[in-house]
């Protein structure tokens, strides 16, 4: 596919995974602000009863149900990046607080620092995914937090379709170049092109990810975004593609896809997520399934700072459960099966020396033209070749009813001779027989007299 085309598809197609706002995300009612902390009347009396649990603590299920609590007991991300591409994240929400250490604009569209919103639709979506990885929460027991809250943030934001200044294309290849250079252990991508193939750009973009040890975690996609299948760079070898699950662990109709490089999967419906102005919501999507994935990895890389990147990919696949119905154990919806925290900060797993999920400099070998290389160097001192002979001259032209001596000697001349004996013989032939006739003639007449 040529860069133009390519250009042409991502524009087109490049969406974030979450469903619109309109359709996927919805205020929580009954539930304070993200981000502002309600406090006494002064002058009243506190009351005397146990302080009931939080009710947005109380709603983020993936906490206890995926081992994720548990996995606090070892770490909580500490001293571990996430680089956050996507619409930017938002700088008002106290969750947010001491979360985000840096940032960068790569859309054309932002702010420098990354922290500005970019899209008329999906503005607050980088928000709601950098809040499922590392939120800090509005208090120790209070607030949204994420899977990792004690790991930093980068916010990088892009922008899609006319949103933008940039290509999709160069605006991706250059998020994940800047995110490596500045530190980024685990690189969360909550978007897609709809599309399996990708630029060349990106082959190396990525190649530079894997070979600085940076753990790239791609959200597969939605159904009801219009994504059937897998798309770049969900496709890309080498990154850990999740899908996605409703709350009792079957794939998610709607908030999931279907695809051989899905890796494994999370929760994506009835999700939590901080908006860029501080308001709590509700959304569905597998852009919120990668960065609970993202999250854990963070945990992973905290637990065991000496594992490269094939390991900690490892270490998630290998430790996840299978879902619970035996019939559903489908690779191509799951893939390994539902993330553990727990098992895959403290199990024991054997360490690899490949990426599970592939090689894309294996893949660039086979797939793209390989550079022809340098010219080889002459093993032996050149000469010079005698020139040829002239080459005879042509035979002048003739005209083709008058005899050569070839047709003579070997046409003509043979035939007149075989021509001659023929009736040579002929005519002896015919002498004889009146010579016979006559002397039978003669003898007839004889006996009669």
């Amino acid at each position: 596919m040529t860069r133009r085309l390519f250009v042409g598809l991502a524009l087109a197609f490049a969406i974030v995974l979450g469903l619109s706002p309109s359709a996927s995300a919805a205020v929580i009612p009954g539930v304070p602000m993200a981000g502002r902390v309600d406090t006494a009347t002064p002058g009243s009396t506190p009351s005397p009863t146990l302080p009931e649990e939080d009710p947005v603590r109380a709603a983020q299920y993936w906490l206890d149900d995926y081992g994720i609590t548990e996995a606090w007991k070892t770490t909580r991300g500490k001293g571990v990046r996430i680089a956050i591409i996507d619409t930017g994240i938002g700088r008002g929400p106290a969750e947010f607080a001491g979360a985000v250490v840096g940032g960068t604009d790569v859309s054309g569209a932002g702010s420098e620092d990354g922290r500005t919103p970019v899209g008329a639709i999906d503005a607050d979506h980088g928000s709601w995914v950098a809040s499922l990885a590392a939120a800090r929460g509005t208090g120790p027991q209070t607030g949204m937090i994420g899977v990792a809250p004690e790991a930093e943030l980068l916010s990088i934001s892009v922008g899609f379709g006319s949103s933008a200044t940039v290509s999709f294309v160069d605006q991706i290849a250059d998020a994940v170049v800047w995110a490596v250079d500045n530190g980024a252990d685990i690189i969360n991508m909550s978007l897609t092109t709809n599309v399996p193939d990708w630029d060349e750009s990106w082959d190396k973009a990525f190649l530079y990810a894997h070979d600085k040890d940076v753990v790239v975690i791609v959200a597969a996609g939605n159904r009801a975004s219009g994504t059937t299948r897998v798309g770049a760079p969900a496709t890309i070898p080498g990154v850990l593609t999740v899908g996605g699950v409703d709350p009792s662990g079957r794939a998610s109709v709607g908030a999931s896809t279907q695809g051989i490089t899905i890796g494994v999967s999370a929760p994506s419906e009835k999700l939590l997520g901080v908006s860029a102005n501080g308001q709590l919501v509700q959304w569905d999507g597998t852009s919120g399934a990668a960065p609970i994935v993202a999250g854990i990895a963070a945990l992973v890389r905290a637990a065991h700072p000496d594992l490269d990147v094939n390991n900690v990919i490892n270490r998630i696949i290998e430790t996840a459960t299978p879902p619970a119905s035996t019939s559903e154990r489908n690779a191509l919806l799951y893939g390994s099966g539902l993330v553990d925290a727990a098992a895959a900060v403290g199990a024991s797993v054997p360490s690899v020396s490949v990426n599970p999920m592939g090689s894309l400099s294996e893949w660039i070998r086979l797939y793209r033209r390989a550079d022809s290389g340098p010219a080889p160097v002459p093993t032996v001192t050149p000469f010079e070749v005698e020139m040829l002979p002239p080459a005879d001259a042509a035979p002048a032209p003739v005209s083709l009813l008058l005899p050569t001596y070839a047709s003579v000697l070997y046409g003509s001349l043979p035939l007149i001779v075989l021509t001659s004996t023929a009736i040579l013989v002929a005519l002896g032939v015919t002498a004889a027989v009146r010579r016979i006739r006559s002397s039978s003639l003669r003898r007839a007449a004889d006996i009669q007299e």
